[in-house]
């Protein structure tokens, strides 16, 4: 009977501990202008950080700007993740195609990409055209897409090195070339280097 009573009070003690634990555990918000916390791997801080310093290097070039006065086209010719991270490549050229069209100097073209079309609607509605539900007045006719005028391509590479017994240093390199697709030249590059130190027992992915 004692036996039973002893575990009885191990289960429910066991149960407030538990529950004590969790309730140690908050969720809160990131203030993200004040986030000091520093991590071994890439975050969010690192792609915004590369993606400002590459846009602000890239529209200080006078071969860049349109000879009229207009907006250059752009495709994403594709971003290469050589590191030890499963990145999503897009979170760097997102935020750079967004920096880029909010400067006035670029569009961004969907509809052609050296993967196939980010957006395969503008092929498709061209295939209504034998439809007898839609107006044919309102298909959009061909010979209207627009030719990209730059391919932005990179990769981002990642090296591990060894400081001291205690210590190492991770070393990422975001790499981009913007490549007039006229003549086939680079217009623009950039690396942009984010190293990191910390302890050996940190891990970077």
């Amino acid at each position: 009977m004692m036996n039973m009573l002893n575990k009885k009070t191990f289960l429910a003690a066991a149960i407030v501990l538990s529950l004590a634990g969790c309730a140690e555990e908050k969720t809160y918000y990131v203030d993200s202008a004040n986030d000091n916390v520093v991590v071994m791997g890439l975050d969010y801080k690192d792609f915004e950080n590369a993606a400002s310093k590459m846009v602000d290097d890239m529209l200080s070039s006078d071969l860049l700007v349109h000879p009229q006065g207009g907006r250059y086209v752009l495709t994403i010719s594709g971003i290469t993740n050589d590191t030890v991270q499963r990145i999503d490549t897009d979170q760097l050229t997102k935020k750079i195609r967004i920096k880029l069209f909010e400067s006035g100097r670029f569009v961004i073209t969907t509809a052609i990409n050296s993967d196939g079309p980010e957006d395969d609607m503008t092929r498709k509605v061209r295939q209504l055209r034998d439809s007898k539900i839609v107006n044919q007045k309102t298909v959009k006719k061909d010979g209207r897409v627009i030719a990209p005028d730059f391919s932005l391509s990179g990769k981002i590479i990642q090296q591990n090195q060894r400081v001291d017994a205690k210590t190492q240093q991770v070393e990422f390199y975001f790499q981009l070339t913007l490549t007039n697709l006229d003549d086939g030249l680079a217009y623009w590059e950039k690396e942009i280097p984010i190293i990191k130190r910390g302890d050996n027992r940190s891990v970077s992915w």
